[in-house]
C-alpha cells in the first residue's frame, strides 16, 4: 500500500511539498499532503464537491417532491373543501405545515442522498418510508389537537404527493438510465483485485449499465514480484498493481474504488487504502465475494471487535410467502376478469387464422419438482411439437434451452401475441390454482431439468415458477442461458415483497418496448 500521505505529512514539516513526488506510486505530495493538529494527529478533510451531473439530478429529485407535494396540496385545498374552510386558522395552518412536514421527512430519510439516487429500490424505499412517517405523526399529533379539520390534508395531500413523487422519480430514472446507456452521467471505476474476479466486474458493469459504474482502469494482485501483467482486460487498460491505487486515483481522479477479492489483502490494508482515499473523493466499494446475494439475507456481525459479513440462510415458508400467496391469487383473479374481453379475442383470433385449439398445455415442473399443466395461447402450428427435431440444426439456445429467432412454426397471430407476451396471460389460470406466482423463475420442462447439473440450477425449484421475473425484465429470450438461469438464482436467494414489486413495475414497460420477445 502506498503510503504517501504519511510521507507528505513528514515532509511538510520541514520543506515545500509542491515540487515532492511520491516515489512509490509517482503522485505529487501536494495533491494529498493534509493538515495535522496537536500530537500529529491528521485533521478531517472536506469532502471534496460531487460531479455536477449529480448535483443536477439531486436538484431534480428534489423539484420533483416540491411540485407533488405543492399540487396535491393545491388540489385538496381547492377541489376537495369549500373556499371557507380555508378561512379558519387552523385548516391553513394544516394546510401549510403538510408540505413543510413532509420535506423534513424526506430530509430525515436521506430520499436525496447521491448515493441512492437514480439505481436500486432504495430510494423508492426511503421516499415511501417518508411519508409513512409523515402521515404516522400528523395523524397523532391531529388527534391529539383535536382538530378533525385538517384530517382531508393528512390523508389526501400526503398520499397523492407520494403517488406523484414516486411516478416522478421513476420518469426522472428513466431518463437518466438511458443517458446512461448512451454513455453519459457515469461514474469512473478502478477495479482492483485478481484477473478473475476484475473480468466478472467488468463483464457485469457492461450488462447493466443502469447502474451508473463504468469501470475504466485496473490495478491487479500480483504475489510474485516478477510476474508480468497484462496490458488490458476485455479492453480496459491495466495501470498498476493494488499498492498504485491512491496515486492513480489522485492523478486521474476516480469516481470510485471497487476493491475485489484477492490473495494476501488484509483488514489493515484495506483500512488504510479507506484512509489514505479521504478526501480524493473517491468512494471506496468492498467486495466481499462477487455473489447475487444482497438485502435482508446479509448482515453485519461484530465478533471480538472483528466485522463479519453474515449470510443467513433463505427461508422459503413464513408470514412472507403467506402473503405472497394470496395476494399473487388474488392479483390474478383480478386480472383475468378485468382482461377477459382481451383473453376472448385473442382467442378467436387463433382460432380463425390457424387450425387446432386456442390454448397449448404443456407439462412444466413446478416447486420442489412437482409437475403441472401449464396453458398458453397457442402461438405456433399444431404440429410444432412433432416438427421440432427437424429443426435442431438451427437452435440458436445455449444450454438447455431451444431457441430459434425466426421460428418458421410460428403463426401470423402468434408473432404478434408473442411480441407483446399476451400469449402467456392464460397462466393467470395456473396462478390462481396455485402452481405458479406472478412472479417467480422461469417454468422449465420436464427434458431440460433433466439436463441440470450439479451447478445449483436446481435451486430454482426452491421457489413456485413464475408468469414474469428478473429473465423477463432483463431481456427476455436475448438472454443466454447461463444469464437466465443466474437471473433465476439470484431472485430465489434475494426474495423479497419490494423486489416483487419492482419485477411487476418493469415488467409492462420490458412488455410494451417488446424487446428480446420471439
Amino acid at each position: 500500500m502506498c503510503e504517501c500521505s504519511a510521507v507528505a505529512g513528514a515532509e511538510a514539516d520541514t520543506r515545500d511539498t509542491s515540487a515532492l513526488v511520491c516515489p512509490v506510486c509517482g503522485r505529487p505530495f501536494a495533491e494529498v499532503a493534509r493538515p495535522f493538529g496537536a500530537w500529529r494527529l491528521p485533521l478531517p478533510l472536506p469532502p471534496p464537491p460531487r460531479p455536477g451531473w449529480e448535483s443536477r439530478y439531486g436538484l431534480m429529485a428534489l423539484g420533483v417532491d416540491v411540485l407533488s407535494l405543492l399540487a396535491a396540496d393545491l388540489f385538496v385545498s381547492v377541489f376537495y373543501h369549500d373556499p371557507e374552510v380555508l378561512e379558519h386558522p387552523a385548516n391553513l395552518a394544516v394546510a401549510l405545515a403538510v408540505p413543510i412536514c413532509a420535506l423534513l421527512s424526506l430530509a430525515l430519510n436521506h430520499a436525496w442522498d447521491p448515493r441512492i439516487l437514480g439505481c436500486g429500490p432504495e430510494e423508492f424505499r426511503r421516499v415511501a418510508s417518508a411519508y409513512v412517517t409523515v402521515i404516522a405523526v400528523m395523524a397523532v399529533a391531529g388527534y391529539a389537537a383535536a382538530m378533525a379539520g385538517g384530517h382531508s390534508w393528512v390523508f389526501g395531500t400526503l398520499p397523492l404527493a407520494a403517488a406523484a413523487s414516486l411516478a416522478g422519480r421513476k420518469l426522472l430514472r428513466t431518463w437518466l438510465h438511458r443517458r446512461r446507456r448512451s454513455g453519459a452521467y457515469l461514474r469512473s471505476v478502478v477495479a482492483a483485485g485478481d484477473e478473475a474476479s476484475v473480468r466478472e466486474l467488468i463483464h457485469r458493469t457492461r450488462a447493466a449499465t443502469n447502474t451508473g459504474w463504468n469501470v475504466e482502469a485496473i490495478c491487479l494482485s500480483r504475489s510474485d514480484p516478477a510476474q508480468e501483467l497484462p496490458l488490458e482486460i476485455d479492453g480496459v487498460p491495466v495501470v498498476g498493481t493494488e499498492r498504485d491505487v491512491v496515486g492513480i486515483v489522485a492523478l486521474r481522479g476516480f469516481a470510485a474504488v471497487a476493491l475485489l477479492p484477492s490473495i494476501g489483502w488484509t483488514p489493515a490494508r484495506t483500512q488504510r487504502l479507506a484512509w489514505d482515499l479521504e478526501g480524493t473523493g473517491a468512494d471506496l466499494l468492498i467486495a466481499p465475494a462477487l455473489m447475487d446475494i444482497v438485502g435482508p439475507r446479509l448482515h453485519i456481525s461484530p465478533v471480538a471487535g472483528t466485522p463479519l459479513l453474515q449470510l443467513s440462510a433463505p427461508r422459503f415458508t413464513g408470514p412472507a410467502w403467506v402473503v405472497k400467496s394470496v395476494l399473487d391469487r388474488v392479483l390474478a383473479l383480478g386480472l383475468l376478469i378485468a382482461m377477459l374481453p382481451l383473453l376472448l379475442a385473442v382467442g378467436g383470433a387463433i382460432r380463425l387464422t390457424s387450425p387446432g385449439p386456442a390454448f397449448y398445455r404443456q407439462t412444466r415442473v413446478g416447486r420442489a419438482g412437482t409437475t403441472f399443466e401449464m396453458i398458453k395461447f397457442r402461438s405456433m402450428v399444431r404440429d410444432a411439437d412433432t416438427r421440432l427435431a427437424a429443426l435442431s440444426s438451427a437452435d440458436e439456445g445455449a444450454g438447455v434451452l431451444f431457441k430459434i429467432k425466426d421460428d418458421p412454426r410460428v403463426t401470423r397471430v402468434g408473432h404478434f401475441i408473442r411480441r407483446y407476451s399476451i400469449d402467456e396471460l392464460p397462466q393467470l389460470f395456473n396462478v390462481v390454482a396455485g402452481h405458479m406466482s406472478l412472479v417467480g423463475p422461469r417454468p422449465p420442462l420436464i427434458a431440460e431439468v433433466e439436463k441440470y447439473d450439479d451447478g445449483g440450477v436446481r435451486r430454482r425449484m426452491l421457489v413456485k415458477p413464475g408468469l414474469t421475473g428478473l429473465w423477463q425484465v432483463s431481456g427476455r429470450s436475448d438472454l443466454s442461458w447461463e444469464e437466465s438461469v443466474r437471473m433465476d438464482l439470484r431472485y430465489v436467494e434475494n426474495w423479497s415483497m419490494t423486489l416483487d414489486l419492482m419485477i411487476l413495475w418493469k415488467t409492462a414497460a420490458a412488455v410494451f418496448r417488446a424487446e428480446g420477445a420471439y
